[in-house]
C-alpha cells in the first residue's frame, strides 16, 4: 500500500479532537485534516502555543477551520474542564496523540508518575469523558457552524503509541515508579498501555454494538521534539545533540510520522481492534499498513485490569458494558 496525505477523503462536516496538536505529528495531523475541511479543535497543554500552531496552519490552509482548547493531560481538573466546556457537541474522531518521552521521574498534578500518567491515564480519562459526543448521533459542525450534517460513519478513537511499546510490561506492584524508575522503562509500559487500551475499548464498544471503532497506531521513527526533550530535561548536552543528528540523518519528517495516524482516523477499510504503522524496514518509516503489536499487547486481563485500575486512579467511568463471554480468553 501506497496511501499518502494525498489520499484523505474529504472531511467536510467531520470534527475532530487532536491532543497534542501543536507540534510534531499532532500538528501535521491537524494540517490535513483541516486541508481536506475538518473542523479541528487542537487540543493543548499551552493555549498561546496552540494558537501559533494554528497560524501556521492558517498559512498553508487559509479556509481551515481550528479552535484552540486548553487540556493539559497531566491535570484531571483541565481534562474535566475541557470536556466540560465540549458540552454535548458531537464529535467524529479523537486521536490521542500528545506524550512525553523518557524524561526524569516526575509526577503529575495527580500523583500520577508522568509518562504513565500523561500518555495513558490523561487519554484514558479523556476518551472516557468525551465518549457520549462519541457515540452521538449526528457528526460534525461546532457552535455556530452549518456544516453539520448526519454521520456517515462511525466515530473513531485513534491512539498514538510507539513502537518501543514492544519492549514494555505494565508492572502493577509499581505502576509509578516509586520503587524503581527508569525513563525508556516508564515509557515503553506507559505505550504498551496505550494499545492495550485501544484493544479493550474496542471490546467494549463491539460488546455495546456502538457507532464507533477503536484503533491504534505508532509513528515509526519520526523526528518531533520527543526526541530532545529528555536529554534536554537530563541537562545531557551530547545525547541532546546526538538526537538531532538522528532526527535529521535517519528519522522520516514529522509528515510522514503522521500518515498512519491520518489513516487510521479517516481512510475506510480501517477495521477496529486493529494497529497500523510505517511498511518500510524495521517498521521506522514508509506507508501505513496493518501491523501486529506485540505479545503483551493481546493479554486480555491485562487489559481488563489496567481498565479497572485507570478507572479507579482517575475516577472516569465508561458506560460500556465489559466484553461478551465469548469475547474473552478461554
Amino acid at each position: 500500500m501506497s496511501w499518502t496525505a494525498t489520499d484523505v477523503p474529504d472531511q467536510t462536516g467531520r470534527t475532530i479532537v487532536v491532543t497534542g496538536a501543536n507540534s510534531g505529528i499532532g500538528l501535521e495531523a491537524t494540517r490535513e485534516l483541516a486541508r481536506n475541511g475538518a473542523t479541528v479543535i487542537m487540543a493543548c497543554r499551552d493555549v498561546d502555543r496552540g494558537e501559533r500552531a494554528a497560524a501556521d496552519v492558517r498559512r498553508d490552509v487559509t479556509d481551515a477551520y481550528l479552535r484552540v482548547e486548553a487540556c493539559d493531560l497531566s491535570n484531571l481538573e483541565s481534562i474535566r474542564a475541557f470536556a466540560d466546556r465540549l458540552g454535548d457537541e458531537p464529535i467524529d474522531v479523537l486521536i490521542n496523540n500528545a506524550g512525553v518521552m523518557a524524561i526524569p521521574r516526575s509526577e503529575t498534578a495527580d500523583g500520577f508518575e508522568t509518562q504513565f500518567g500523561v500518555n495513558h491515564l490523561g487519554h484514558f480519562a479523556l476518551t472516557g469523558l468525551v465518549l457520549s459526543n462519541l457515540l452521538a448521533e449526528d457528526g460534525g459542525g461546532g457552535e455556530d457552524d452549518d456544516r453539520g450534517r448526519e454521520r456517515e460513519q462511525e466515530a473513531r478513537i485513534v491512539t498514538v503509541s510507539s513502537s518501543m511499546h514492544e519492549r514494555g510490561a505494565i508492572d502493577f506492584d509499581d505502576l509509578h515508579g516509586e520503587r524503581s524508575y527508569g525513563p525508556w522503562g516508564s515509557y515503553a509500559q506507559s505505550k504498551l498501555a496505550n494499545v492495550l487500551f485501544a484493544y479493550e475499548l474496542e471490546r467494549r464498544l463491539r460488546t455495546a454494538n456502538a457507532n464507533a471503532k477503536s484503533v491504534a497506531v505508532h509513528p515509526g521513527y519520526a523526528a518531533t521534539n520527543l526526541q530532545v526533550r529528555g536529554p534536554e530535561q537530563y541537562g545531557q548536552r551530547v545525547r541532546k545533540a546526538f538526537s538531532r543528528v538522528l532526527n535529521a540523518v535517519v528519522a522520516q519528517s514529522a509528515e510522514q510520522g503522521a500518515l498512519p495516524t491520518l489513516y487510521a482516523a479517516t481512510a475506510p477499510d480501517v477495521e477496529g481492534g486493529a494497529y497500523y504503522g510505517p511498511d518500510g524496514i524495521a517498521n521506522m518509516r514508509g506507508a501505513p499498513e496493518r501491523q501486529a503489536s506485540s505479545d503483551r499487547s493481546y493479554d486480555r486481563e491485562t487489559a481488563r485490569r489496567l481498565w479497572r485500575i485507570s478507572r479507579d486512579l482517575t475516577g472516569v467511568e465508561y458506560e460500556l458494558p465489559r466484553p461478551k463471554v465469548e469475547d474473552r480468553p478461554a
